[in-house]
């Protein structure tokens, strides 16, 4: 296995589902070695969200495969004394542990700071919440559905007016980010315990992440703001809107910088009459005239399919963005340059989507497949110093399974 930037690192991924579990993947691309905690029999629950109706069918499931690549699992019943005993032995060793467990279930099952912390004075231990450490909803579950997307007011600021009913996420889109933000936290104190060699606890939440991710709408509503009026569409500003083409594709206009792209775009779509025109040649008439703008753009639009737009948008370098569809990336020839979708390791050309975070001179791990639930309980157990017979004894009384 080639080493990288964490080589020699040891992080128990003790949560389920996307946020918590997702930051120990990004910890495993660069070489962390990560041992995922599971129930015996069903795994993590995150294992059955591709039977949810509305999730797109295949023979994958894509779920698990990329958020728990690299990773090995030993399933553990941790209401049995002998499965405490193994995960005490891996946390004694580890550098991070992550649990998302609600506050009830850690005092349960004795996964609380108090007491993990005193088992291994260096240990980082990382805590996911949907809505914080404190207050009367501490404790409460969620997903990022709900505390991320719900919760924090986006799924409400993109509606294109107050008529249209709120959209769902997309599963993950909340959790993802989040991850992020706990991964960052884990390295702030991995600096700390370099500087003071003591561990500790970090944490976020996603209704946190979720509140930053919609934090310009949260500053204005706390510099007072007015929110009574939602712009619908023509009244944006027809260089900053969305446009269909003649293959039914979108894009995005934003033309920010009207002084210098008004006249790259009036060029651009062989227009160059609308420079001199009263009703658009300064910013205050196309203002007044936005109504008017929107539907000539929009015809223009509607004579050429996407790529014939693309390619003169990028020629006239007007600032613009497609609205694309995940398939499009496969033959994405900026996201091949830069590696976003790399193949998993040994799986045929299956390839994955890589972690967000690139450092210069340091190589990630080619991904491998995320684990069958227990398949690595034996030979992690045997690392660890348990016998064979020792082994025996808790797969026959249910400890552990594998």
């Amino acid at each position: 296995m080639e080493k990288g930037l964490f080589d020699g690192l040891l992080v128990i991924d003790c949560a389920s589902f996307i946020a918590g579990p997702a930051a120990a993947t990004i910890m495993s691309d660069f070489g962390a070695r990560v041992i995922k905690i599971e129930p015996p029999v069903t795994g993590d629950s995150y294992r059955q969200l591709i039977n949810v109706p509305g999730m797109p069918p295949t023979d994958e499931d894509y779920f698990w495969l990329l958020d728990n690549r690299n990773k090995e699992s030993v399933a553990l019943d941790l209401k049995n004394p002998a499965a405490r005993a193994v995960l005490e032995r891996l946390i004694a060793k580890a550098d991070v542990f992550i649990t998302n467990f609600p506050g009830p279930i850690r005092e349960r099952l004795n996964l609380t700071p108090d007491d993990v912390l005193p088992l291994n004075e260096r240990l980082i231990y990382a805590s996911l919440t949907p809505y914080g450490e404190e207050g009367p909803e501490k404790d409460r579950t969620g997903y990022d559905a709900t505390a991320w997307w719900a919760r924090s007011g986006l799924m409400d600021s993109v509606r294109a007016n107050p008529e249209v009913e709120p959209a769902i996420s997309v599963p993950g889109m909340g959790d993802h980010p989040t991850a992020v933000a706990l991964f960052g936290a884990i390295m702030a104190a991995l600096y700390r315990r370099e500087k003071t060699g003591k561990g500790g606890v970090v944490s976020t939440s996603l209704l946190a992440n979720g509140l930053w991710s919609n934090g310009l709408w949260m500053q204005a509503v706390m510099c007072d703001a007015d929110f009574s009026v939602r712009l619908r569409r023509g009244q944006r500003g027809a260089l900053t809107e969305l446009y269909k083409c003649r293959d039914d594709r979108w894009f995005m206009l934003a033309l920010l910088n009207h002084q210098r792209e008004w006249p790259l775009l009036a060029r651009c779509i062989e227009r160059p009459e609308w420079l001199e025109d009263p009703r658009f040649a300064t910013p205050e008439a196309r203002r007044e005239n936005t109504g008017e703008l929107v539907s000539l753009l929009e015809e223009v639009f509607l004579t050429a399919d996407w790529k014939e737009w693309q390619l003169r948008f990028t020629e006239a370098t007007i600032t613009f963005g497609p609205i694309t569809q995940p398939g499009d990336h496969l033959e994405c020839r900026q996201v091949a340059a830069n590696g976003f979708l790399p193949e998993i390791e040994g799986a045929g050309g299956l390839r994955t989507v890589d972690s967000p975070i690139r450092m210069a001179g340091e190589e990630k791990r080619k991904p491998r497949r995320a684990p069958l639930t227990g398949e690595h309980t034996r030979a992690v157990l045997a690392d660890f110093g348990f016998g064979e017979d020792e082994i025996a004894r808790m797969i026959e009384n249910g400890a552990v399974a594998g």
